[in-house]
């Protein structure tokens, strides 16, 4: 699908949606509970989609109605499963372990740049714990075995979805355990997501400092016990409007925590950090990669160059994040320079219209659709269905608050 967006400013109430963070570990948490869980304020969407059919091929049952998910807990794990994670990281990373601790012989398959997102500290370390699979790398891939508690060495430099794939398999051995990082962890918050949300289904994680670094002590035996949550307004998703916001809008946004441990709630900084005279910035973007897009557009209209640094993740992104933003923002004028772990942002009055190729990325779709709110002629923007993968309403959104667009 192609959207053509024609330039003016966004005006009036918008509700966040959903943390799809907080959404796949509480599905997840909810279908390894021994009873019903109901889960409320949920924004459907692909990635939530394919973790809840998951957690369906492993044995529980998860049942949507109008943002409402009843899932009943997993009685007896399934003995083989078929799993795919659609182009979903944190769900393949997510139930890989889960399955693996539950002792299902499951095979996960993926779509686009799924199958080429590294799984390295899985295939590394569960060998020494029960675990194989078939083959190393890649996907579709089968796992087999069951998981054994202990000490487990990850690496903090890649992904802390692998810490949060163990933080939810680990309380279901029979053992304890421990999570050792062996290098400072990047996107820390999102651990931090993963405790607060286990802590509601009665799960305790521990987390001590050695040498600088977390480590994460789990108990093991533990019961996920069912529970009757919502899930807080997404602070990754609000940060588009934000951002308009600082370009000229008037948008309040409404559904969302200010206690929240979300990391992408530093969008608040950044933008105040600029304040009303544009003042330029330098984002560490370690522990918040996902609001690197719309930090871009951001960037581009401070009074002096402003940086994006410590990103190289963003290449094991749905796209090469870095190289694509870069693309798509000088696509209509921007001055966006990509390097192997950054992002420079000089100054520009206005963008000017034209094509962007969205590279099948539900944040740059975003990023550039805020972008043409400040562009001097519209912006089409290729591939703008990719929404569908965190933000589906996110077109409804945008209009309701007076964007103007067609589809092509």
């Amino acid at each position: 699908m192609d959207v053509k967006i024609y330039p003016s400013k966004l005006i009036g109430t918008v509700s966040a949606p959903s943390s799809k963070s907080y959404s796949h570990r509480m599905i997840i948490a909810a279908a390894l509970a021994d009873g019903v869980s109901e889960i409320s304020n949920v924004t459907d969407s692909n990635d939530i989609n394919v973790t809840s059919q998951a957690m369906e091929a492993l044995g529980a049952s998860v049942l949507s109605d109008n943002g409402v998910y009843t899932v009943r807990g997993i009685r007896t794990p399934a003995e083989k499963a078929e799993i795919d994670c659609g182009e979903s990281g944190s769900t393949l990373r997510f139930i890989i372990p889960v399955a693996a601790a539950l002792g299902t012989t499951a095979t996960l398959n993926g779509h686009a740049k799924l199958p080429q997102r590294p799984i390295t500290p899985y295939t590394r370390e569960f060998p020494k714990k029960g675990v194989t699979f078939e083959p190393q790398s890649g996907l579709p891939i089968t796992i087999s075995g069951k998981l054994r508690a202990g000490e487990y060495n990850l690496e903090g430099d890649v992904s802390s979805q692998f810490i949060t794939g163990l933080m939810l398999a680990l309380p279901l051995c029979e053992e304890d355990s421990v999570i050792k990082l062996t290098s400072p962890l990047q996107s820390k918050p999102y651990a931090d997501m993963t405790a607060a949300a286990l802590k509601k289904f009665g799960i305790d994680i521990r987390e001590m400092s050695m040498g600088g670094l977390p480590i994460y002590l789990i108990k093991g035996g533990q019961k996920y016990k069912p529970c009757r949550t919502a899930v807080e307004g997404d602070y990754s998703q609000a940060a588009f409007f934000f951002t308009a916001n600082a370009l000229g809008s008037e948008i309040k946004v409404t559904n969302l925590d200010p206690g929240s441990v979300q990391g992408d709630k530093a969008i608040l900084d950044i933008i105040s950090s600029c304040g009303s005279d544009m003042n330029p910035f330098t984002a560490d973007v370690a522990d918040i990669p996902d609001l690197v897009p719309i930090l871009a557009v951001l960037g581009s209209f401070t009074k002096g160059q402003s940086k994006i640094v410590n990103a190289a993740r963003l290449k094991l992104k749905e796209s090469d994040r870095l190289v694509c933003v870069a693309n798509a923002l000088n696509a209509i004028g921007g001055r966006v320079t990509a390097g192997d772990d950054f992002l420079t942002m000089d100054p520009i009055d206005s963008f000017k219209g034209g094509e962007v190729d969205s590279c099948k990325d539900h944040r740059i779709v975003m990023a550039a659709a805020i972008a043409a709110t400040a562009s001097d002629a519209p912006v089409i923007i290729h591939g703008a269905e990719n929404v569908n993968k965190s933000y589906p309403r996110f077109f409804d959104d945008f209009k309701s608050l007076g964007g103007q667009f067609e589809i092509l």
